[in-house]
């Protein structure tokens, strides 16, 4: 089985689904997927957890493809307050939920490898060349940031694709030292930069995190923020999500998912009980 991790809440969920929607697509191997939540609704009625209804629906789709892969809400409120929710970046530029793959120590389920993808990622490829990359000397395998490599520094990495040794970073102490250091030490991207300042990193190229124009060979489409330049002195910085159809259509000319799109759409007409960040579009009025 293939594990993957999630992080996130209820508000996200049609990107998750997409998300694991087109992992499924690409790849015949079963699929044992933790989907990490939490309830801060007293902080903020946004951040609620993702409910056992969706983990249902989750569950149906991956197993439509293999009846042997499963999918697991892993619930970490109590290790969230414990640890982390009253560290320095509590708040900050992201929601409290990118810090909860942190957490991941702490549940014995997890296998000693696995994948992380963050929520707004989507396959487009079979996501097993990921997961049988060697990684045995190393607490994680990642794509250096598109942007931060020249920014910040050459071998600084995004963390929304991370193909973790979950035994290795245990032994290493890296879950412990990254929590200190998101507790202790105020930054503009915590968990990432705590990854990168103590992680023993192995560099993947591009096509498992891509995070500009998808090429024949990417295996990940990362639809994170982007910056375009133009002459002499203007930029634009874009922040598109794959749940933004229009925008992906139009501003980012992507189509390959639009099956996926599809059968998002039957499922949220089937169910009818989760939240949407982006409602499918209206159907064009007949004018004849």
């Amino acid at each position: 089985m293939i594990p993957i991790i999630y992080a996130g809440n209820e508000g996200y969920f049609e990107g998750l689904l997409m998300n694991v929607l087109s992992v499924a697509k690409y790849t015949n191997e079963p699929l044992n997927i933790f989907a990490f939540t939490m309830d801060l609704s007293e902080e903020n009625p946004k951040f609620s957890a993702f409910t056992d209804k969706e983990i249902e629906i989750l569950n149906e789709v991956v197993q439509q493809k293999n009846p042997e892969s499963k999918v697991t809400k892993v619930d970490v409120t109590t290790l969230y307050k414990k640890h982390l929710i009253h560290g320095k970046n509590h708040q900050s530029g992201y929601t409290p939920y990118c810090l909860l793959r942190l957490l991941a120590d702490f549940v014995p389920e997890i296998p000693d490898k696995a994948i992380y993808l963050d929520i707004d990622t989507m396959c487009c490829s079979d996501i097993k060349q990921l997961y049988d990359i060697d990684v045995s000397n190393f607490d994680f395998a990642a794509c250096k940031d598109y942007m931060g490599r020249f920014w910040i520094r050459p071998t600084y990495c995004n963390s929304g694709v991370m193909l973790m040794n979950i035994r290795h970073m245990k032994e290493s102490g890296l879950f412990e030292k990254c929590r200190k250091m998101v507790t202790e030490k105020k930054m503009i991207m915590p968990d990432q930069t705590a990854l990168n300042k103590y992680g023993k990193k192995k560099y993947l190229p591009f096509r498992f995190n891509e995070q500009r124009k998808i090429k024949p060979d990417t295996v990940v489409k990362h639809f994170c923020k982007g910056i375009v330049f133009f002459l002499p002195f203007g930029f634009h910085i874009y922040n598109i999500k794959q749940w933004q159809r229009e925008k992906v259509h139009k501003s980012l000319k992507i189509t390959m998912f639009d099956e996926i799109y599809k059968q998002a759409d039957e499922l949220r007409e089937k169910y009818k009980c989760f939240k949407t960040q982006n409602p499918p579009p209206k159907p064009e009025k007949n004018n004849a």
